[in-house]
């Protein structure tokens, strides 16, 4: 059962965190107040933030927040325009609103010193959060999310890509078929990533259409595709783990880059995976992270 809560991001807009495992019991001794009377984040208990890519809501990470949850206390943001938080017409989707919104969602939730695990675009807000706020992030996890410009043509495409969607979608099963199948942009039959857009689907008086709004999608995309992100990875002081899909779209040799770049990164790869690690091999993601987060240890 997954715990809904309300968080107030930059701007006044509504975000919907959840909770989708029981946290760990705290140690009393670890959540017993210091000298000054105050008590620990997370009462004691390991906190950590999950962040979804462009298009994607808070639930992709459910079987991932559900193992954290043994030992830690996971919560997945619905980030601004997407899932069950607000899709504000005239709101911010400029990249500076995407991380003060992980970082009020921290401190109301009290999860700091936190793990951020991003996935594409969540992975870029995790690491520019982490660059500006060290004080609340003691580990990072990116997820297949390239820190070079994709530029101008990349714009383009997804563009052309979202007038492509047959939409509405008579039902669900031609949303899996579609996106998992027939989408141009898929090389060979993909079922998971055609129960990744059914999750995003919702119905509608004449079918099924995304929860989100594809021009704000595009909006958001233009303020970040542009731009490399290098100086923010080379600024990120905790210990950082860059995890590919052997065949996502971040390339290997881009990625040992990142590692380079982050002052203390490491490298991990799954194998039979691609832009979607941790949805398409759920077990090989684990694996690849788990170890990563063992060494953190649980304070």
């Amino acid at each position: 059962m997954a715990r809904r809560i309300d968080v107030i991001g930059t701007g006044g807009v509504r975000l919907a965190a959840w909770e989708f495992g029981d946290p760990p019991k705290p140690d009393p001794a670890a959540a017993a107040p210091d000298a000054e009377g105050a008590h620990p984040a997370s009462g004691g208990t390991p906190g950590v933030l999950l962040l979804h890519g462009l298009m994607g809501r808070a639930s992709h990470w459910a079987p991932t927040a559900r193992w954290l949850s043994e030992r830690h206390r996971a919560v997945a943001l619905d980030q601004r325009g997407h899932g069950r938080s607000d899709k504000p017409p005239q709101g911010s989707f400029a990249r500076d609103a995407y991380v003060d919104d992980a970082e009020a969602a921290l401190e109301q939730l009290g999860l700091a010193p936190v793990v951020l695990i991003g996935h594409a675009m969540g992975a870029l807000t995790a690491w520019q959060l982490a660059a500006r706020r060290p004080d609340l992030v003691r580990g990072l996890i990116i997820c297949d999310m390239r820190a070079s410009a994709l530029g101008a043509a990349s714009q383009r495409e997804w563009d052309q890509w979202f007038k492509s969607w047959p939409l509405p979608f008579a039902t669900l099963a031609d949303v899996r078929k579609w996106f998992g199948e027939d989408d141009p942009w898929v090389e060979r039959p993909n079922p998971a990533r055609g129960e990744f857009y059914a999750e995003v689907m919702a119905e509608s008086p004449d079918g099924w259409r995304p929860v989100f709004d594809p021009e704000q999608m595009l909006r958001s995309r233009e303020t970040w595709v542009y731009d490399a992100h290098w100086e923010e990875l080379a600024q990120v002081r905790c210990p950082a783990l860059v995890v590919r899909g052997l065949d996502g779209e971040l390339g290997r040799a881009e990625a040992q880059e990142m590692v380079r770049v982050l002052p203390r990164g490491q490298y991990a790869e799954v194998a039979d995976a691609g832009h979607l690690v941790h949805y398409d091999q759920p077990e090989a993601w684990r694996a690849a992270i788990e170890p990563f987060l063992d060494a953190l240890g649980d304070h």
